[in-house]
């Protein structure tokens, strides 16, 4: 099936990492260096300011994390003020990039590895678990720029879009946070970016250079495509129920965004109901 998506905010920047978080669309507008908050009316506030935010996730006191792409650190929320939880940058080489955070606290974030901007060929990289008491370390390598990250609803399996690896890679999840197992999920016809996990457990992946959302079971099968001409598809989140899907796209270029330079929107595709 193929579907339309709708323009619901534009002038963003660069939008990623989009979560959906009681009753309201989250995500990081990156180069305009803010985080972003979307009600149910579609009425956008900048919640908070940062440094080239990226991955963003919440601690089960409530509390908002975040990452900060170039100086590899995850954030901690408090109030109008941030504090540091973990620096990565002993792990990371170059930048950090988007995050999932379980329901025991447990963040997971996926490292560039290489300087895509300064056109670096492509070498593996890393997922990395950082603990609620802020200990850092890998959590998985060998990965071709690790990306959108997803957990199962079971909260057993990790799925991991492996960007420039053109597949999405399963981990098993020890009780202690530690993965194993590693899988292929689904090879993806295009560059997986932001992903999210339906009801059914079908993937939906956002791929920026093919122009297009891919409704993805596991396998490979494609169940539904969203085409975004002329944009980057960038990342996506679905709503609680499950009936509306959030889209990140964008207008821009490597060499461009490399200098921020980008036009950004979040677009809206409505999938039953």
């Amino acid at each position: 099936m193929e579907r339309t998506a709708g323009v619901m905010i534009d002038g963003l920047v660069f939008p990623e990492c989009p979560r959906w978080h009681e009753g309201a669309l989250w995500f990081s507008d990156v180069h305009a260096h803010r985080i972003m908050r979307v009600d149910a009316r579609g009425r956008p506030e900048t919640v908070r300011e940062a440094r080239q935010p990226a991955g963003l996730g919440w601690l089960p006191d409530g509390a908002l994390v975040f990452v900060e792409m170039v100086d590899r650190r995850l954030m901690r929320a408090d109030g109008d003020a941030a504090r540091v939880v973990a620096e990565l940058a002993a792990l990371e080489p170059v930048q950090l990039n988007d995050m999932v955070v379980d329901t025991r606290g447990r963040a997971y974030i996926g490292g560039f590895g290489f300087d895509i901007n300064r056109g670096e060929p492509p070498r593996p990289s890393c997922v990395y678990l950082v603990t609620p008491d802020g200990e850092a370390r890998i959590a998985a390598d060998g990965l071709m720029f690790p990306n959108g990250m997803v957990i199962t609803g079971d909260g057993r399996t990790l799925i991991v879009a492996e960007t420039m690896g053109r597949r999405l890679t399963a981990f098993d999840i020890g009780a202690d946070g530690s993965l194993s197992g590693r899988r292929v999920w689904a090879e993806v016809s295009g560059f997986p970016d932001g992903i999210c996990i339906d009801a059914e457990g079908a993937v939906w992946v956002a791929s920026p250079p093919t122009s297009e959302f891919l409704r993805i079971a596991e396998g490979g099968g494609v169940l539904d495509r969203v085409p975004v001409p002329g944009k980057w598809a960038v990342a996506c989140a679905l709503s609680a129920d499950g009936r509306t899907l959030y889209c990140c796209t964008a207008k821009t270029t490597g060499p461009e965004l490399a200098e921020g330079k980008s036009t950004g929107w979040i677009e809206v595709v409505r999938l039953a109901g």
